[in-house]
């Protein structure tokens, strides 16, 4: 795939800050007070805020929060349209080159690993797979279901398994056709060197107690409840087949109106499928040591600021 460059600049002026961490650990509020006290924009790196018939589930920033900050891939693209990390990592580029043309710094906030990567190093080109394959994949995952797929991952590719959204048939299909086609883990597959960027990265990420995120989680699903989540699923249930529909918050209630499970039951899948996304985040950026970490209390702010000053009067 084609890279998009950026424009020719002044090398290493410019500056982007990486705001990472798991799901509701507070990334978007750190996110606009650093963008309003570099009087700068947002570059979302969440893969599925983007999406704008998509807002109670995925913990859409609020209004008053878009508001509060010029935000990028927020609401830009649509549930139909073709999204993944190479798009990802154009659009960002584009965005980023678009921001620096008035302002040396940039923020970058989101939990999706994936998407900060190729945002910060460039991807890997995947092999070509058989469309026989893809095909066959396909098929047994539309007859078998969801719980075929998760265990022939798990099985063939366990060490992707570790690292998977394990409720994302489209990522699984995917892990699952290279080691087929290979007979090696898609994994192995991102060994590339990192592309060299025109721009200083500095990775900032947040943590909480696993307790207190965890309780952190169980509320903003309660919220997401009383906030109409039901109803916003109700009316993409004809695009339930769609790939921005195979995350978390949409699927377990797709099954509650197949009947397959009760409210109850769904709402508590979404919770315990929350924390476990939450638990792999928490091992991908805790494999990036160019991370700072930072406990997410009354004081973030100012610490984070603290140390942002630092490394960028080292640059």
């Amino acid at each position: 795939m084609p890279h998009f460059y950026l424009r020719e600049l002044e090398t290493k002026k410019n500056t982007v800050i990486i705001i990472a961490g798991p799901t509701a650990v507070g990334k978007t509020a750190l996110a606009i007070k650093l963008a309003n006290h570099f009087n700068t924009s947002i570059i979302s790196a969440d893969s599925r805020q983007c999406f704008k018939e998509l807002t109670i589930g995925v913990a859409k920033p609020s209004s008053e929060e878009l508001a509060a900050a010029k935000h990028y891939f927020i609401n830009s693209h649509s549930i139909q349209d073709e999204m993944n990390v190479g798009i990802y990592e154009q659009y960002a580029l584009e965005k980023l080159n678009e921001i620096f043309s008035s302002n040396n710094i940039a923020i970058v906030v989101g939990g999706t690993g994936l998407y900060i990567q190729a945002l910060c190093e460039g991807i890997d080109e995947m092999p070509t797979i058989d469309a026989n394959i893809r095909t066959e994949i396909i098929t047994d995952y539309e007859s078998k279901g969801l719980a075929w797929l998760q265990e022939k991952v798990k099985t063939l590719d366990p060490i992707f398994w570790q690292q998977a959204e394990q409720q994302n048939p489209q990522r699984l299909m995917r892990a699952l056709e290279v080691i087929i086609a290979t007979g090696t883990s898609i994994t192995q597959f991102r060994k590339k060197q990192p592309v060299e960027r025109p721009f200083n990265i500095i990775k900032i990420a947040l943590e909480l107690p696993r307790p207190i995120l965890v309780n952190r989680i169980n509320t903003r699903v309660n919220k997401m409840v009383e906030d109409g989540l039901l109803n916003e699923v109700k009316t993409l249930l004809d695009y339930q087949h769609l790939n921005a529909l195979q995350t978390v918050g949409y699927q377990e209630l797709f099954q509650y109106y197949a009947g397959v499970s009760s409210l109850s039951e769904a709402i508590e899948r979404i919770k315990i499928n929350t924390r476990q996304y939450a638990k792999r985040q928490m091992t991908w950026f805790k494999k990036d040591s160019n991370y700072q970490w930072f406990f997410q209390d009354e004081n973030v702010f100012t610490s984070v600021i603290a140390d942002l000053s630092k490394q960028l009067n080292k640059l």
